[in-house]
């Protein structure tokens, strides 16, 4: 019994005469008699009684019309689910996330992903750099998204977006009111310091601002995130420099300024994935990355 044995079946049970079952099927008569002559030998049973006012169905054959239905109705939803596999239209997206980045550029891209494939399940998982290899490479994540990652021979590494940095301080500082602020003008004051457990890193650049300056700043506080860093900057405790992403975070009497350089200062957002990994999902998920990256909306 073939499938297409069953297709003919169902549309003859459904028209009850070969002519129209044969014009529904978009093929001639004689074939159509064939196959059904065949499934009636190859079942051992009479699936239509034929007559001079067309064709009625056998007990077999109503007992067949059910099943027939049901598996090509399963085939249907086979051949459906196996075509969004392979356009990565479902399935599942594993995403390493980090720190300032989640304030801001990965719900963005998450969402403009979601929009596109709905049926895509997607899982977040809060890593480190070093956690967000290793998970790669244990084919526990899909992508990674992070800053400062160095090149890996079995890591790939895409540069998204690059984040002008900004200053934040508490409202009642003097420079609160200035549009941008020169990294000289903070020299003196406290400075908080993050991320401190993943070094090299941010926490670098930020140092080697300080520097190019030819100062050293005056490190108030070293903290592990950027919510605790701009919290102690709404509490007055010092100021602190974050990636744009981080003004998202609206804590009282907390304000923002660009940082004033030429050029000026930016750190990037990069997303990393295994190099020899051809999932659809994740061909998918970069390609809206991509865009992203270009302003350009999917």
């Amino acid at each position: 019994m073939e499938l297409r044995q069953l297709k003919y079946f169902v549309a003859l049970a459904e028209e009850l005469n070969f002519g129209r079952a044969a014009e529904k099927l978009h093929i001639s008569q004689p074939p159509l008699t064939r196959q059904i002559q065949q499934l009636e030998n190859d079942l051992g049973a009479l699936l239509f009684t034929r007559g001079p006012r067309g064709v009625e169905l056998t007990p077999a054959g109503i007992a067949l019309l059910e099943d027939a239905r049901r598996i090509l109705g399963l085939v249907g939803v086979a051949k459906e689910r196996t075509g969004k596999f392979g356009q990565g239209r479902i399935g599942r997206l594993d995403v390493g996330i980090f720190g300032s980045a989640i304030l801001n550029h990965i719900p963005r891209l998450l969402l403009q992903f979601r929009q596109r494939y709905p049926e895509v399940q997607i899982a977040l998982h809060e890593l480190t750099k070093a956690e967000q290899i290793a998970a790669l490479r244990e084919k526990r994540l899909t992508i990674g998204f992070n800053r400062h990652v160095a090149v890996e021979q079995d890591i790939m590494v895409e540069t998204v977006f690059l984040e002008p940095l900004l200053v934040a301080l508490h409202n009642k500082h003097p420079l609160a009111r200035h549009k941008a602020i020169r990294i000289a003008e903070v020299i003196d004051d406290p400075l908080i310091l993050y991320p401190s457990n993943t070094r090299p890193g941010f926490a670098d650049d930020v140092m080697a601002l300080f520097r190019a300056e030819g100062a050293q700043p005056r490190v108030a506080q070293e903290v592990t995130d950027v919510v605790t860093a701009v919290a102690l900057v709404a509490s007055g405790f010092g100021i602190c420099i974050t990636p744009e992403a981080a003004s998202n975070l609206r804590l009282p009497g907390v304000v923002y300024r660009p940082v004033k350089a030429t050029p000026p200062p930016t750190i990037d957002l990069a997303c990393l994935y295994r190099c020899n990994d051809e999932s659809p999902i994740l061909l998918a998920f970069l390609e809206v990355v991509r865009k992203y990256g270009t302003g350009k909306i999917v």
